[in-house]
């Protein structure tokens, strides 16, 4: 059981009792008082801890002997920059994470966790541009190896929300030079050379909405629509608890690579 929660943790960084308990115990079970339990003696080994809560609830993370304990079981991934998520919840963004866990769960459940990674950045220093990504999963078919999710908790408003959606397609659309000094040389798209190596298309963004009532977050998806209306990449929409009730997404944007081009133009020879 703790061995479970320890590696939840490492993959997640924050959850609640009951996010844990979704996934370690019985899906039958409420095993909640079985994980308190649990995360009570992680604390005392000084593995795990909490830094703030959502509501009532405390939110769990590991410490920095924690992470330590995982890598050294070779229990998940290296993962060298991966942060335990204490600064998230110091900084006030607790329940922004929690409702980030929330949606991996109500994706994949407690299955493939391990191919879960939080908090990615995605940068072109060059342009100036600089995003994380909420969540981003493992998941190779023939033309992409990720998928990536956003999750918009209420608090931002719509204008905002669309430009966060807007950064993918300048992300995608940005290419660079590539052959030696004074050549003819010629461009890549800069995503699929120094990030997303092995895909041929770039990976769907799926943007989650969460944090109001539940028509409150229908509103948002038709004006998020609007709002990102012509994309030149996939972008499918849900709310979160459409997503946990297994209803479908909506697609609001198409990938387009022979678009991009129009919009970001190839940059000058060197």
């Amino acid at each position: 059981m703790r061995a479970d929660a320890l590696r939840m943790l490492g993959c997640l960084r924050i959850a609640t009792v009951r996010q844990i308990a979704q996934v370690i115990t019985a899906e039958d079970a409420d095993g909640r008082s079985y994980v308190r339990r649990a995360m009570k003696k992680l604390a005392e080994l000084g593995l795990a801890e909490t830094n703030g809560k959502v509501g009532k609830h405390p939110i769990w993370n590991l410490t920095s002997a924690g992470q330590k304990a995982l890598a050294d079981g070779n229990e998940l991934p290296s993962r060298p920059k991966a942060g335990t998520g204490a600064k998230v919840v110091r900084a006030g963004f607790g329940p922004h994470g929690v409702a980030v866990t929330d949606m991996i769960l109500a994706y994949s459940g407690r299955n493939h966790l391990t191919d879960w990674q939080v908090e990615v950045n995605h940068a072109i220093k060059k342009i100036g541009l600089s995003f994380n990504t909420d969540a981003v999963l493992a998941a190779p078919t023939k033309s992409s190896e990720v998928r990536l999710f956003e999750l918009d908790n209420g608090s931002m408003s719509q204008a905002r929300l669309a430009k966060e959606v807007w950064d993918y397609e300048r992300y995608a659309g940005h290419r660079a030079w590539e052959g030696a000094r004074g050549t003819i040389g010629r461009t890549y798209p800069f995503w699929q050379r120094h990030r997303y190596t092995r895909s041929k298309t770039f990976p769907r963004l799926h943007v989650v909405l969460a944090g109001k009532e539940e028509h409150l977050l229908d509103n948002r998806l038709q004006a998020l629509a609007a709002d990102v209306k012509g994309i030149a990449v996939a972008v499918w929409v849900n709310t979160l608890p459409r997503l946990q009730r297994g209803e479908p997404w909506y697609e609001i944007g198409v990938d387009d690579p022979d678009r991009r081009p129009q919009r970001y133009p190839e940059p000058a020879g060197r």
